[in-house]
């Protein structure tokens, strides 16, 4: 009664051992073009000399071990002949040297007695099959085969004695098939070094094209030895990524012109207004317009700022504390404490768009001192990337409204003060920033309790 249930519960475990073990093949693959290309060319290779290997050998052991058996019993069967005939039974020193210098076999006359009991499945199965069966064909007399020892011997029962007779194994066994397997490994590591050789120049190409695009991603200049190269379709992708690269530069150029004339031309008008306040000092409501040219002026270079996003500056390498310490005296008046915590002691040069990147970070850094008290950034560096959080005591924002917050023009009135004057684009800018630079921004939960404002970006 317990078997059953047991027997199906065993099977019901053993098939999902085996469809975990399924499911995790795809992990175990390799995830690299160069490492699935030598898997297509060893895995066919190595199948198809396995079964090479296999019917060779089968073939090869049986063929030539049946002979060598064959030969074998023949020499036995005529010893036994022999010694049955021979006039002097007690001095067979004779015969024995006969064996030796003619077959290459050994014999010794020992007195008669009972055969070993038969033994179990032997090391070598195939030589004692076969030659049992010539043996039985050559000599119609009791025999017992050992085939375990260094030398096969074969031990045959007549009247009045037995004989025991040693066979070198090479006489009746093919030993020589290492020969092949030498021969078909040699060969075989010649055509994986010619395929890894091979692979390998054809994958330095899309390894190039792969550096340069990411390179270009995160704003920084194109290797100098990038170039068109290697097969059809390869070098069809490179022109495309170049010629790609070309219009993108232009439009970029052609937008980064454009924003700064329309720029120019709103900046010299707000300058009018204010040259134009400043005649009429002392005018009742004079303080409210230019409060409102201010705040034209800074909607402006926020409008600018976003329409921009971090192009038309070089990636350069940065001194990170260095910016760091000018983002926290920036924020100085709006009088809140800054604290700033580095996780390295050292001066950390990191390619950024310096400009661009400090002024995403004071975008964070700012649009905490305006809702919190207390605010702590801490840098962090590795050799892939450079994290900066922001982290501040204020009213934080919701988790579901976390990713809303960073779409331009957006202000998240419910736990921020409406009071305060603010375009919506402050996050907006700071992640276009940081994209511009190949990484990211996200929002969390401060350990103050308020937000934490996350920026990474790869060194």
């Amino acid at each position: 009664m317990i078997a059953i249930p047991y027997r199906r519960y065993a099977g019901r475990s053993l098939r999902s051992l085996v469809r975990m073990a399924w499911q995790s093949v795809p992990n175990l693959m390799p995830k690299g073009l160069y490492a699935r290309a030598l898997i297509i060319i060893i895995a066919p290779i190595v199948l198809l000399e396995s079964v090479v290997a296999f019917v060779f050998m089968e073939r090869h052991w049986q063929e030539v071990t049946q002979r060598l058996s064959e030969a074998t019993a023949g020499s036995i069967g005529s010893i036994v002949d022999n010694y049955e005939n021979y006039h002097d039974k007690d001095n067979y020193r004779g015969l024995a040297d006969l064996a030796l210098k003619r077959f290459n076999l050994t014999v010794v006359v020992a007195p008669k007695a009972d055969l070993p009991p038969p033994q179990g499945k032997a090391i070598f199965d195939l030589l004692d099959r076969i030659l049992s069966t010539a043996i039985s064909i050559q000599i119609k007399k009791p025999y017992w085969i050992d085939t375990y020892s260094k030398d096969v011997e074969v031990r045959v029962k007549l009247d009045k004695s037995t004989l025991r007779i040693f066979v070198p194994r090479s006489q009746t066994y093919a030993t020589n098939s290492h020969i092949f397997l030498v021969w078909m490994i040699g060969t075989s590591l010649v055509l994986l070094s010619v395929a890894i050789l091979f692979l390998r120049n054809q994958i330095r190409p899309i390894v190039k094209l792969a550096e340069a695009a990411e390179a270009f991603g995160k704003g920084r200049p194109i290797p100098p030895d990038f170039r068109a190269r290697g097969a059809r379709e390869i070098r069809q992708a490179a022109h495309a990524f170049e010629e790609m690269r070309d219009r993108i530069e232009k439009h970029v150029e052609q937008r980064t012109t454009m924003l700064a004339g329309v720029s120019h031309d709103l900046r010299t008008v707000l300058t009018r207004f204010k040259l134009q306040l400043a005649m009429f000092e002392g005018t009742p409501g004079i303080e409210g317009l230019r409060s409102d040219v201010d705040e034209m002026q800074a909607m402006l270079e926020d409008y600018m700022a976003f329409a921009k996003g971090g192009s038309g500056e070089a990636a350069k390498p940065t001194d990170v504390r260095a910016m760091m310490e000018e983002v926290r005296d920036g924020a100085a008046h709006f009088g809140k404490e800054i604290e700033l915590r580095f996780r390295r002691r050292r001066k950390i040069p990191v390619p950024l768009r310096r400009h661009g990147f400090k002024r995403a970070i004071a975008n964070l850094v700012s649009n905490a001192a305006r809702y919190a008290e207390s605010i702590v950034v801490t840098v962090t560096q590795d050799r892939h990337w450079l994290r900066i959080e922001v982290d501040d005591n204020g009213p934080g924002i919701p988790d579901e409204k976390r990713e809303v917050v960073f779409r331009p023009f957006l202000r998240l009135d419910p736990s921020r003060n409406q009071d305060q004057p603010n375009t919506g684009l402050g996050l907006a800018i700071a992640r276009d920033i940081a994209r511009v630079h190949g990484g990211d921004i996200w929002l969390e939960e401060s350990d103050m309790g308020g937000l934490k404002a996350v920026v990474r970006v790869p060194v």
